[in-house]
Protein backbone atom coordinates (compact mmCIF):
# COMPACT_ATOMS: atom_id res chain seq x y z
CA UNK A 1 0.00 0.00 0.00
CA UNK A 2 1.07 3.77 -0.38
CA UNK A 3 2.71 5.22 2.09
CA UNK A 4 -0.38 7.47 2.55
CA UNK A 5 -2.29 8.46 6.47
CA UNK A 6 -4.97 6.47 7.02
CA UNK A 7 -8.06 8.11 7.15
CA UNK A 8 -9.48 10.08 9.46
CA UNK A 9 -13.07 8.74 10.68
CA UNK A 10 -15.13 11.65 10.06
CA UNK A 11 -17.77 10.41 12.31
CA UNK A 12 -15.36 10.32 15.46
CA UNK A 13 -14.44 14.03 15.10
CA UNK A 14 -15.81 16.90 17.52
CA UNK A 15 -17.04 18.39 14.08
CA UNK A 16 -19.26 15.78 12.88
CA UNK A 17 -20.95 15.55 16.52
CA UNK A 18 -21.39 19.21 16.22
CA UNK A 19 -22.99 18.89 12.37
CA UNK A 20 -25.57 16.15 13.92
CA UNK A 21 -26.13 18.52 16.89
CA UNK A 22 -27.16 21.43 14.29
CA UNK A 23 -28.87 19.16 12.41
CA UNK A 24 -30.85 18.16 15.64
CA UNK A 25 -31.64 21.51 16.36
CA UNK A 26 -32.64 22.59 12.59
CA UNK A 27 -35.24 19.63 12.64
CA UNK A 28 -36.78 20.71 16.25
CA UNK A 29 -36.47 24.15 15.19
CA UNK A 30 -38.81 23.48 11.51
CA UNK A 31 -36.67 23.79 8.18
CA UNK A 32 -38.24 26.40 6.45
CA UNK A 33 -36.34 27.96 3.62
CA UNK A 34 -39.11 30.88 3.51
CA UNK A 35 -38.47 31.78 6.24
CA UNK A 36 -34.90 31.74 5.88
CA UNK A 37 -35.06 34.27 2.81
CA UNK A 38 -37.49 36.30 4.94
CA UNK A 39 -35.23 36.74 7.86
CA UNK A 40 -31.85 37.15 5.79
CA UNK A 41 -31.92 39.59 2.77
CA UNK A 42 -28.29 39.03 2.56
CA UNK A 43 -28.91 35.22 2.37
CA UNK A 44 -28.36 34.88 -1.92
CA UNK A 45 -25.65 37.56 -1.41
CA UNK A 46 -23.72 35.19 0.99
CA UNK A 47 -24.38 32.26 -0.89
CA UNK A 48 -23.86 32.71 -4.29
CA UNK A 49 -20.43 32.44 -5.99
CA UNK A 50 -18.70 33.87 -9.50
CA UNK A 51 -16.15 31.26 -11.02
CA UNK A 52 -15.00 32.45 -14.37
CA UNK A 53 -17.73 31.78 -17.28
CA UNK A 54 -20.09 30.57 -14.19
CA UNK A 55 -22.06 32.02 -11.32
CA UNK A 56 -23.54 29.45 -8.43
CA UNK A 57 -27.01 30.70 -6.05
CA UNK A 58 -26.40 27.77 -3.39
CA UNK A 59 -29.27 29.23 -1.33
CA UNK A 60 -31.63 27.20 -1.96
CA UNK A 61 -29.98 24.37 -0.41
CA UNK A 62 -30.89 23.17 3.52
CA UNK A 63 -27.81 25.47 4.95
CA UNK A 64 -27.47 28.08 7.09
CA UNK A 65 -24.07 30.07 7.72
CA UNK A 66 -23.73 28.28 10.81
CA UNK A 67 -23.78 25.21 8.65
CA UNK A 68 -21.68 26.65 5.86
CA UNK A 69 -19.18 26.90 9.18
CA UNK A 70 -19.28 23.67 10.47
CA UNK A 71 -18.82 21.82 7.25
CA UNK A 72 -15.99 23.92 6.51
CA UNK A 73 -14.13 22.54 9.76
CA UNK A 74 -15.22 19.38 8.91
CA UNK A 75 -13.26 19.67 5.74
CA UNK A 76 -10.34 20.94 7.64
CA UNK A 77 -10.77 18.35 10.31
CA UNK A 78 -10.67 15.30 8.32
CA UNK A 79 -7.42 16.69 5.92
CA UNK A 80 -9.02 17.81 2.96
CA UNK A 81 -7.03 20.94 2.51
CA UNK A 82 -3.71 18.38 3.12
CA UNK A 83 -5.38 15.80 1.27
CA UNK A 84 -5.77 18.26 -1.70
CA UNK A 85 -2.32 19.23 -1.96
CA UNK A 86 -1.15 15.80 -1.88
CA UNK A 87 -3.21 15.35 -4.86
CA UNK A 88 -2.43 18.14 -6.75
CA UNK A 89 1.43 17.40 -5.95
CA UNK A 90 1.65 13.28 -6.81
CA UNK A 91 1.52 11.67 -3.85
CA UNK A 92 0.42 7.80 -4.51
CA UNK A 93 -3.02 8.88 -2.88
CA UNK A 94 -4.73 5.76 -4.79
CA UNK A 95 -3.63 3.48 -2.43
CA UNK A 96 -4.77 0.23 -4.19
CA UNK A 97 -2.92 1.01 -7.22
CA UNK A 98 0.08 2.94 -5.76
CA UNK A 99 -0.44 5.16 -7.54
CA UNK A 100 -0.71 9.15 -7.91
CA UNK A 101 -3.53 11.09 -9.04
CA UNK A 102 -2.43 13.68 -11.65
CA UNK A 103 -5.47 14.16 -14.19
CA UNK A 104 -5.07 17.78 -12.79
CA UNK A 105 -1.71 18.09 -14.47
CA UNK A 106 -3.22 17.08 -18.06
CA UNK A 107 -4.55 20.61 -18.34
CA UNK A 108 -1.47 22.35 -16.57
CA UNK A 109 0.28 25.29 -19.08
CA UNK A 110 3.78 24.36 -20.92
CA UNK A 111 5.34 26.85 -18.68
CA UNK A 112 5.07 24.89 -15.88
CA UNK A 113 7.36 22.08 -17.42
CA UNK A 114 10.07 21.15 -14.64
CA UNK A 115 7.13 22.16 -12.10
CA UNK A 116 6.13 18.54 -11.17
CA UNK A 117 8.22 15.80 -11.28
CA UNK A 118 6.92 12.39 -10.37
CA UNK A 119 8.56 9.33 -9.87
CA UNK A 120 11.11 11.04 -12.08
CA UNK A 121 8.80 11.78 -14.56
CA UNK A 122 8.60 15.50 -16.04
CA UNK A 123 4.29 15.01 -16.08
CA UNK A 124 3.37 18.37 -17.34
CA UNK A 125 6.63 18.45 -20.34
CA UNK A 126 5.12 15.10 -21.42
CA UNK A 127 1.66 15.91 -21.68
CA UNK A 128 2.22 18.45 -23.65
CA UNK A 129 4.30 16.62 -25.85
CA UNK A 130 1.76 14.39 -26.46
CA UNK A 131 -0.60 17.30 -27.40
CA UNK A 132 1.45 18.92 -29.83
CA UNK A 133 1.49 15.42 -31.65
CA UNK A 134 -2.25 15.21 -31.19
CA UNK A 135 -2.97 18.92 -32.67
CA UNK A 136 -0.52 18.49 -35.62
CA UNK A 137 -2.48 15.08 -36.29
CA UNK A 138 -5.80 16.78 -36.08
CA UNK A 139 -4.90 19.91 -38.06
CA UNK A 140 -3.52 17.69 -40.96
CA UNK A 141 -6.90 15.61 -40.87
CA UNK A 142 -9.36 18.77 -40.63
CA UNK A 143 -7.01 20.46 -43.41
CA UNK A 144 -7.38 17.29 -45.61
CA UNK A 145 -3.64 16.56 -45.90
CA UNK A 146 -4.22 13.29 -44.25
CA UNK A 147 -6.19 11.37 -46.75
CA UNK A 148 -7.79 7.49 -46.83
CA UNK A 149 -6.45 5.00 -48.91
CA UNK A 150 -8.19 6.59 -52.33
CA UNK A 151 -7.22 10.01 -51.94
CA UNK A 152 -9.84 10.99 -50.35
CA UNK A 153 -10.63 13.70 -47.34
CA UNK A 154 -11.77 12.19 -44.06
CA UNK A 155 -15.41 13.12 -43.39
CA UNK A 156 -16.13 10.75 -40.63
CA UNK A 157 -14.38 9.79 -37.68
CA UNK A 158 -15.50 6.57 -35.63
CA UNK A 159 -14.47 6.27 -32.13
CA UNK A 160 -14.24 3.23 -30.55
CA UNK A 161 -13.57 2.62 -26.45
CA UNK A 162 -15.61 2.27 -23.39
CA UNK A 163 -16.74 3.27 -19.99
CA UNK A 164 -14.28 6.48 -19.72
CA UNK A 165 -13.04 6.51 -22.99
CA UNK A 166 -16.33 6.84 -24.50
CA UNK A 167 -18.42 9.04 -21.99
CA UNK A 168 -16.15 11.55 -21.67
CA UNK A 169 -15.51 12.26 -25.58
CA UNK A 170 -19.34 11.36 -26.58
CA UNK A 171 -20.80 13.70 -23.97
CA UNK A 172 -18.26 16.66 -24.99
CA UNK A 173 -19.00 15.96 -28.55
CA UNK A 174 -22.60 16.39 -27.89
CA UNK A 175 -22.14 19.64 -25.82
CA UNK A 176 -19.58 21.31 -28.02
CA UNK A 177 -21.52 20.46 -31.74
CA UNK A 178 -22.57 23.76 -32.50
CA UNK A 179 -18.36 24.88 -32.79
CA UNK A 180 -17.75 21.97 -34.85
CA UNK A 181 -16.14 23.57 -37.97
CA UNK A 182 -14.49 21.33 -40.05
CA UNK A 183 -16.79 19.09 -41.77
CA UNK A 184 -15.92 16.57 -39.62
CA UNK A 185 -18.93 14.70 -37.79
CA UNK A 186 -18.02 11.62 -35.19
CA UNK A 187 -19.44 8.96 -34.38
CA UNK A 188 -19.03 6.76 -30.89
CA UNK A 189 -19.09 3.20 -30.40
CA UNK A 190 -19.32 2.09 -27.22
CA UNK A 191 -21.34 -1.48 -26.85
CA UNK A 192 -20.40 -4.84 -27.27
CA UNK A 193 -23.44 -5.36 -28.68
CA UNK A 194 -23.28 -5.92 -32.37
CA UNK A 195 -26.66 -3.62 -32.94
CA UNK A 196 -24.08 -0.46 -31.32
CA UNK A 197 -21.37 -0.73 -34.40
CA UNK A 198 -24.28 -1.81 -36.83
CA UNK A 199 -25.83 1.66 -36.45
CA UNK A 200 -22.74 3.80 -36.05
CA UNK A 201 -20.97 2.56 -39.40
CA UNK A 202 -24.82 2.43 -41.15
CA UNK A 203 -24.21 4.95 -44.52
CA UNK A 204 -20.65 5.58 -43.58
CA UNK A 205 -18.17 5.78 -46.90
CA UNK A 206 -15.13 3.67 -45.57
CA UNK A 207 -13.36 5.71 -48.26
CA UNK A 208 -13.95 9.03 -45.88
CA UNK A 209 -14.02 7.49 -42.49
CA UNK A 210 -10.88 8.04 -39.96
CA UNK A 211 -11.02 4.96 -36.82
CA UNK A 212 -10.15 5.95 -33.77
CA UNK A 213 -9.48 2.96 -31.37
CA UNK A 214 -9.39 4.51 -27.59
CA UNK A 215 -7.56 1.87 -25.08
CA UNK A 216 -4.87 2.01 -23.01
CA UNK A 217 -4.17 -1.50 -22.68
CA UNK A 218 -5.18 -2.29 -26.35
CA UNK A 219 -6.85 -5.83 -24.25
CA UNK A 220 -10.07 -3.90 -23.82
CA UNK A 221 -12.89 -6.53 -24.33
CA UNK A 222 -15.29 -4.36 -25.72
CA UNK A 223 -13.03 -2.25 -27.23
CA UNK A 224 -10.94 -4.53 -28.84
CA UNK A 225 -13.84 -6.77 -30.38
CA UNK A 226 -15.51 -3.38 -31.77
CA UNK A 227 -12.33 -2.17 -33.48
CA UNK A 228 -11.61 -5.83 -35.26
CA UNK A 229 -15.59 -5.51 -36.15
CA UNK A 230 -14.45 -2.33 -37.72
CA UNK A 231 -11.57 -3.40 -39.52
CA UNK A 232 -13.62 -5.98 -40.95
CA UNK A 233 -16.18 -3.62 -42.14
CA UNK A 234 -14.23 -0.92 -43.63
CA UNK A 235 -12.20 -3.58 -45.43
CA UNK A 236 -14.63 -5.23 -46.78
CA UNK A 237 -16.33 -2.16 -47.72
CA UNK A 238 -12.90 -0.79 -49.69
CA UNK A 239 -12.59 -4.28 -51.13
CA UNK A 240 -16.46 -4.29 -51.97
CA UNK A 241 -15.43 -0.80 -54.06
CA UNK A 242 -12.46 -1.57 -55.44
CA UNK A 243 -10.33 0.85 -53.45
CA UNK A 244 -7.99 -1.82 -52.28
CA UNK A 245 -7.52 -5.19 -54.19
CA UNK A 246 -7.93 -7.71 -51.15
CA UNK A 247 -3.65 -7.79 -51.09
CA UNK A 248 -1.61 -8.53 -48.07
CA UNK A 249 0.17 -4.91 -49.13
CA UNK A 250 -2.66 -3.12 -49.79
CA UNK A 251 -4.61 -4.19 -46.26
CA UNK A 252 -1.57 -2.63 -44.51
CA UNK A 253 -1.59 0.57 -46.22
CA UNK A 254 -5.95 0.77 -45.75
CA UNK A 255 -5.33 -0.26 -42.19
CA UNK A 256 -2.42 2.48 -41.76
CA UNK A 257 -4.43 4.88 -43.63
CA UNK A 258 -7.80 4.69 -41.52
CA UNK A 259 -7.02 3.30 -38.65
CA UNK A 260 -5.18 5.43 -35.06
CA UNK A 261 -5.42 4.35 -31.80
CA UNK A 262 -5.01 5.96 -28.54
CA UNK A 263 -3.04 3.75 -26.42
CA UNK A 264 0.20 3.13 -24.77
CA UNK A 265 0.28 -0.75 -25.46
CA UNK A 266 2.95 0.31 -28.89
CA UNK A 267 3.80 -3.67 -29.59
CA UNK A 268 -0.42 -4.44 -29.58
CA UNK A 269 -1.11 -1.32 -31.68
CA UNK A 270 1.50 -2.35 -34.31
CA UNK A 271 0.18 -6.18 -34.44
CA UNK A 272 -3.83 -4.69 -35.32
CA UNK A 273 -2.03 -2.81 -38.00
CA UNK A 274 -1.93 0.58 -36.81
CA UNK A 275 1.51 2.81 -37.50
CA UNK A 276 2.92 3.57 -33.94
CA UNK A 277 3.68 6.78 -34.39
CA UNK A 278 -0.19 7.35 -34.94
CA UNK A 279 -0.45 6.15 -31.25
CA UNK A 280 -1.14 8.83 -28.83
CA UNK A 281 -0.61 7.70 -24.98
CA UNK A 282 -1.48 8.58 -21.76
CA UNK A 283 -0.40 7.28 -18.31
CA UNK A 284 -1.13 5.39 -15.33
CA UNK A 285 -1.94 8.55 -13.01
CA UNK A 286 -5.18 9.30 -15.23
CA UNK A 287 -7.92 7.40 -14.34
CA UNK A 288 -10.27 6.19 -17.37
CA UNK A 289 -13.07 8.51 -16.05
CA UNK A 290 -11.18 11.71 -15.77
CA UNK A 291 -8.94 11.37 -19.06
CA UNK A 292 -11.44 13.29 -21.63
CA UNK A 293 -8.69 16.06 -21.47
CA UNK A 294 -5.71 13.66 -21.98
CA UNK A 295 -4.95 11.75 -25.66
CA UNK A 296 -8.77 10.40 -25.08
CA UNK A 297 -10.46 13.88 -26.17
CA UNK A 298 -8.32 12.95 -29.90
CA UNK A 299 -11.74 12.84 -31.65
CA UNK A 300 -12.41 16.12 -30.43
CA UNK A 301 -9.57 17.95 -31.79
CA UNK A 302 -10.10 16.63 -34.75
CA UNK A 303 -13.84 17.91 -34.68
CA UNK A 304 -13.31 21.21 -33.00
CA UNK A 305 -9.69 22.11 -33.76
CA UNK A 306 -6.40 22.38 -31.69
CA UNK A 307 -7.27 25.96 -30.41
CA UNK A 308 -11.10 24.90 -28.95
CA UNK A 309 -9.63 21.77 -26.99
CA UNK A 310 -6.71 24.37 -25.63
CA UNK A 311 -9.85 26.71 -23.92
CA UNK A 312 -10.98 23.58 -23.09
CA UNK A 313 -8.11 22.93 -21.20
CA UNK A 314 -8.06 26.21 -19.46
CA UNK A 315 -11.28 25.74 -17.88
CA UNK A 316 -9.90 22.77 -16.24
CA UNK A 317 -6.74 24.93 -15.31
CA UNK A 318 -8.97 27.81 -14.38
CA UNK A 319 -11.20 25.90 -11.91
CA UNK A 320 -8.24 23.78 -10.54
CA UNK A 321 -6.85 27.24 -9.38
CA UNK A 322 -9.72 28.36 -7.77
CA UNK A 323 -10.20 25.01 -5.99
CA UNK A 324 -6.58 25.02 -4.22
CA UNK A 325 -6.03 28.79 -3.62
CA UNK A 326 -9.60 29.62 -1.95
CA UNK A 327 -10.40 28.98 1.49
CA UNK A 328 -12.76 26.26 1.95
CA UNK A 329 -16.02 28.72 3.42
CA UNK A 330 -15.47 30.80 0.11
CA UNK A 331 -15.00 27.66 -1.58
CA UNK A 332 -17.81 26.72 -3.56
CA UNK A 333 -16.45 23.79 -5.32
CA UNK A 334 -15.52 22.51 -1.65
CA UNK A 335 -18.71 23.67 -0.32
CA UNK A 336 -20.83 21.97 -2.84
CA UNK A 337 -18.99 18.71 -2.02
CA UNK A 338 -19.39 18.79 1.90
CA UNK A 339 -22.97 20.32 1.25
CA UNK A 340 -23.93 16.67 -0.76
CA UNK A 341 -21.61 14.64 2.04
CA UNK A 342 -24.69 16.97 4.58
CA UNK A 343 -27.56 15.61 3.08
CA UNK A 344 -26.14 11.71 2.15
CA UNK A 345 -25.35 11.35 5.73
CA UNK A 346 -27.27 13.54 7.93
CA UNK A 347 -30.52 14.05 5.99
CA UNK A 348 -30.09 10.32 4.90
CA UNK A 349 -30.51 11.36 1.03
CA UNK A 350 -29.61 8.61 -1.49
CA UNK A 351 -29.71 9.76 -4.93
CA UNK A 352 -28.83 13.64 -6.42
CA UNK A 353 -30.22 14.78 -9.48
CA UNK A 354 -28.24 16.34 -11.92
CA UNK A 355 -30.98 18.76 -14.86
CA UNK A 356 -28.85 20.61 -17.30
CA UNK A 357 -31.51 23.20 -19.18
CA UNK A 358 -29.31 22.74 -22.61
CA UNK A 359 -30.17 20.29 -24.95
CA UNK A 360 -26.55 19.80 -25.92
CA UNK A 361 -25.51 18.83 -21.99
CA UNK A 362 -27.80 15.94 -22.72
CA UNK A 363 -25.14 13.21 -21.89
CA UNK A 364 -23.84 14.98 -19.00
CA UNK A 365 -25.96 13.49 -16.45
CA UNK A 366 -24.53 10.05 -17.86
CA UNK A 367 -21.01 11.45 -17.57
CA UNK A 368 -21.79 12.04 -13.81
CA UNK A 369 -22.71 9.01 -12.94
CA UNK A 370 -19.51 6.88 -13.84
CA UNK A 371 -17.62 10.24 -12.34
CA UNK A 372 -19.32 10.21 -8.88
CA UNK A 373 -20.64 5.96 -8.81
CA UNK A 374 -17.50 4.78 -9.85
CA UNK A 375 -15.41 6.82 -7.64
CA UNK A 376 -17.60 6.88 -4.55
CA UNK A 377 -19.35 3.74 -4.41
CA UNK A 378 -17.23 1.90 -1.87
CA UNK A 379 -17.72 0.15 1.05
CA UNK A 380 -14.23 0.29 1.85
CA UNK A 381 -11.45 3.49 2.92
CA UNK A 382 -8.51 3.85 1.62
CA UNK A 383 -6.57 2.14 4.11
CA UNK A 384 -8.73 -1.28 3.75
CA UNK A 385 -11.10 -0.70 6.61
CA UNK A 386 -14.56 -0.27 6.47
CA UNK A 387 -16.52 2.84 5.77
CA UNK A 388 -18.10 4.53 8.87
CA UNK A 389 -20.90 6.22 7.53
CA UNK A 390 -22.87 6.00 4.14
CA UNK A 391 -21.17 6.58 1.21
CA UNK A 392 -22.03 7.95 -2.57
CA UNK A 393 -25.09 9.22 -4.36
CA UNK A 394 -26.83 7.77 -7.02
CA UNK A 395 -26.32 10.66 -9.93
CA UNK A 396 -29.09 11.03 -12.55
CA UNK A 397 -30.60 13.70 -14.46
CA UNK A 398 -32.14 14.28 -17.70
CA UNK A 399 -31.71 17.58 -19.84
CA UNK A 400 -34.81 20.57 -19.50
CA UNK A 401 -38.55 20.43 -19.44
CA UNK A 402 -38.27 16.83 -20.89
CA UNK A 403 -37.22 15.82 -17.09
CA UNK A 404 -39.75 18.04 -16.12
CA UNK A 405 -42.82 15.93 -18.30
CA UNK A 406 -41.07 12.61 -16.30
CA UNK A 407 -39.97 12.27 -13.06
CA UNK A 408 -40.03 15.52 -11.36
CA UNK A 409 -43.08 14.77 -9.87
CA UNK A 410 -41.00 12.72 -7.41
CA UNK A 411 -38.98 15.73 -6.42
CA UNK A 412 -41.68 17.70 -5.52
CA UNK A 413 -44.09 15.72 -3.93
CA UNK A 414 -42.44 12.15 -2.96
CA UNK A 415 -41.50 10.83 -0.08
CA UNK A 416 -37.63 11.26 -0.77
CA UNK A 417 -35.60 14.40 -0.56
CA UNK A 418 -33.81 14.53 -3.81
CA UNK A 419 -31.11 17.17 -4.05
CA UNK A 420 -30.90 19.22 -7.65
CA UNK A 421 -28.39 20.46 -9.52
CA UNK A 422 -29.79 23.21 -12.12
CA UNK A 423 -26.84 24.27 -14.82
CA UNK A 424 -28.15 26.44 -17.13
CA UNK A 425 -26.61 28.95 -19.12
CA UNK A 426 -28.13 32.59 -20.23
CA UNK A 427 -27.05 33.05 -24.43
CA UNK A 428 -27.72 29.95 -26.80
CA UNK A 429 -26.45 29.61 -30.46
CA UNK A 430 -29.85 28.99 -31.88
CA UNK A 431 -31.94 32.03 -31.16
CA UNK A 432 -35.19 31.74 -32.03
CA UNK A 433 -39.03 33.33 -31.59
CA UNK A 434 -42.62 32.02 -31.54
CA UNK A 435 -44.27 34.96 -32.32
CA UNK A 436 -42.96 37.69 -30.25
CA UNK A 437 -41.81 35.18 -27.36
CA UNK A 438 -37.83 34.65 -27.29
CA UNK A 439 -38.26 30.48 -26.81
CA UNK A 440 -34.65 30.58 -24.91
CA UNK A 441 -36.68 32.97 -22.13
CA UNK A 442 -39.56 30.59 -22.12
CA UNK A 443 -36.94 27.84 -21.46
CA UNK A 444 -35.19 29.50 -18.94
CA UNK A 445 -38.45 30.84 -17.30
CA UNK A 446 -38.79 26.79 -16.30
CA UNK A 447 -35.28 26.61 -15.34
CA UNK A 448 -36.21 29.36 -12.72
CA UNK A 449 -39.77 27.94 -11.81
CA UNK A 450 -38.48 24.85 -11.15
CA UNK A 451 -36.21 25.86 -8.56
CA UNK A 452 -38.58 28.22 -7.19
CA UNK A 453 -40.84 25.91 -6.65
CA UNK A 454 -38.66 23.10 -5.11
CA UNK A 455 -37.41 25.77 -2.40
CA UNK A 456 -41.12 27.91 -1.48
CA UNK A 457 -43.69 24.82 -2.09
CA UNK A 458 -47.81 26.37 -2.17
CA UNK A 459 -49.29 25.89 1.22
CA UNK A 460 -52.75 24.47 1.75
CA UNK A 461 -54.05 27.52 2.17
CA UNK A 462 -52.48 28.95 -1.37
CA UNK A 463 -54.26 26.37 -3.38
CA UNK A 464 -58.01 26.85 -1.04
CA UNK A 465 -57.43 30.61 -2.43
CA UNK A 466 -57.35 29.32 -5.78
CA UNK A 467 -60.90 27.46 -5.48
CA UNK A 468 -59.46 23.90 -5.23
CA UNK A 469 -62.46 21.42 -3.56
CA UNK A 470 -61.36 20.72 0.03
CA UNK A 471 -60.60 17.15 -0.94
CA UNK A 472 -58.58 17.92 -3.23
CA UNK A 473 -55.80 20.52 -1.42
CA UNK A 474 -53.92 17.56 0.08
CA UNK A 475 -53.03 16.64 -3.86
CA UNK A 476 -52.39 19.72 -4.50
CA UNK A 477 -49.96 21.18 -1.59
CA UNK A 478 -46.05 21.44 -2.63
CA UNK A 479 -44.08 21.13 0.95
CA UNK A 480 -40.99 23.28 -0.36
CA UNK A 481 -37.79 22.80 1.29
CA UNK A 482 -36.55 20.57 -1.57
CA UNK A 483 -32.90 21.60 -1.76
CA UNK A 484 -31.33 22.82 -5.55
CA UNK A 485 -28.41 24.79 -6.14
CA UNK A 486 -28.16 26.97 -9.50
CA UNK A 487 -25.29 27.19 -11.94
CA UNK A 488 -25.69 29.96 -14.53
CA UNK A 489 -23.02 30.39 -17.20
CA UNK A 490 -22.78 33.12 -19.79
CA UNK A 491 -22.43 30.82 -22.65
CA UNK A 492 -21.85 26.72 -22.91
CA UNK A 493 -18.42 26.78 -24.72
CA UNK A 494 -14.88 24.62 -24.46
CA UNK A 495 -14.04 26.83 -21.47
CA UNK A 496 -17.44 26.59 -19.56
CA UNK A 497 -17.41 22.78 -20.15
CA UNK A 498 -13.94 22.28 -18.71
CA UNK A 499 -14.87 24.25 -15.79
CA UNK A 500 -18.13 22.12 -15.16
CA UNK A 501 -16.04 18.78 -16.16
CA UNK A 502 -13.13 20.11 -13.06
CA UNK A 503 -16.04 20.98 -10.96
CA UNK A 504 -17.75 17.61 -10.33
CA UNK A 505 -14.50 16.35 -10.61
CA UNK A 506 -13.35 17.94 -6.95
CA UNK A 507 -17.25 17.79 -5.79
CA UNK A 508 -16.08 14.14 -6.08
CA UNK A 509 -12.86 14.10 -4.27
CA UNK A 510 -14.08 16.24 -1.48
CA UNK A 511 -17.08 13.60 -0.60
CA UNK A 512 -14.38 10.69 -1.43
CA UNK A 513 -11.73 12.36 1.25
CA UNK A 514 -14.70 12.68 4.09
CA UNK A 515 -15.59 9.81 3.78
CA UNK A 516 -12.05 8.48 3.46
CA UNK A 517 -12.57 6.85 0.24
CA UNK A 518 -9.66 5.90 -2.71
CA UNK A 519 -11.74 7.51 -5.22
CA UNK A 520 -9.55 6.30 -8.06
CA UNK A 521 -9.44 2.68 -8.39
CA UNK A 522 -12.60 0.96 -9.76
CA UNK A 523 -12.45 -2.92 -8.19
CA UNK A 524 -16.02 -3.42 -8.19
CA UNK A 525 -16.13 -3.14 -12.41
CA UNK A 526 -14.19 -6.50 -12.08
CA UNK A 527 -15.64 -9.43 -11.03
CA UNK A 528 -18.44 -9.27 -13.70
CA UNK A 529 -15.62 -9.12 -16.13
CA UNK A 530 -14.41 -12.27 -14.70
CA UNK A 531 -17.25 -14.09 -14.64
CA UNK A 532 -18.18 -13.49 -18.01
CA UNK A 533 -15.25 -14.66 -19.42
CA UNK A 534 -16.33 -17.86 -17.57
CA UNK A 535 -19.42 -18.12 -18.49
CA UNK A 536 -19.76 -17.12 -22.41
CA UNK A 537 -17.97 -20.78 -23.85
CA UNK A 538 -20.87 -22.03 -22.06
CA UNK A 539 -23.56 -20.46 -24.33
CA UNK A 540 -21.62 -24.10 -26.35
CA UNK A 541 -19.41 -25.95 -24.05
CA UNK A 542 -21.05 -28.44 -21.60
CA UNK A 543 -18.62 -28.09 -19.46
CA UNK A 544 -18.62 -24.81 -19.15
CA UNK A 545 -22.27 -24.86 -18.35
CA UNK A 546 -22.16 -27.76 -15.99
CA UNK A 547 -20.09 -25.17 -13.42
CA UNK A 548 -22.56 -22.91 -13.39
CA UNK A 549 -25.27 -21.71 -10.75
CA UNK A 550 -28.55 -23.37 -10.93
CA UNK A 551 -30.22 -19.80 -12.41
CA UNK A 552 -27.73 -19.16 -14.79
CA UNK A 553 -27.60 -23.10 -16.74
CA UNK A 554 -31.85 -22.10 -16.71
CA UNK A 555 -31.09 -18.99 -18.69
CA UNK A 556 -28.36 -20.33 -20.99
CA UNK A 557 -30.90 -23.17 -21.67
CA UNK A 558 -33.32 -20.08 -22.57
CA UNK A 559 -30.98 -19.00 -25.18
CA UNK A 560 -29.90 -22.35 -26.66
CA UNK A 561 -33.70 -23.40 -27.05
CA UNK A 562 -34.20 -19.89 -28.96
CA UNK A 563 -31.34 -18.85 -30.40
CA UNK A 564 -31.85 -18.66 -34.49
Amino acid sequence: MSDVPAPIDATKTPEWKALQDHFDSLQSKGISLKDWFAADPQRVQKLSFDLSDLHFDLSKNLVTDETVKLLAALGKAVGLEERRTAMFNGVHINTTEDRAVLHTALRRPASDAGKLIVDGQDCVKDVHEVLDRMYAFADSVRSGEWKGVTGKKIETVVSIGIGGSDLGPVMVYEALKPYADAGISVRYVSNIDPNDMAEKVKGLDPETTLVVIVSKTFTTLETMTNAREARTWLLEGLKAQGAIDGSDASVADAIKKHFVAVSTNLELVEKFGIDPANAFGFWSWVGGRYSVDAAVGLSLIIAFGPQMFKDFLAGFHDLDTYFCETPLEQNVVALMGLINVWYVNFFKAASHAVLPYNQYLHRFPAYLQQLTMESNGKSTRWDGTPVTSDTGEIFWGEAGTNGQHAFYQLIHQGTRMIPADFIAFANTPNPTKDGDQDVHELFLGNFLAQTKALAFGKTADEVRAEGTAEWMVPARVFTGNRPTTSIFGDTLNAHALGELIALYEHITFVEGTVWGLDSYDQWGVELGKQLAKQITPAFHDDEALAAQDASTKALIAYYRAHRR
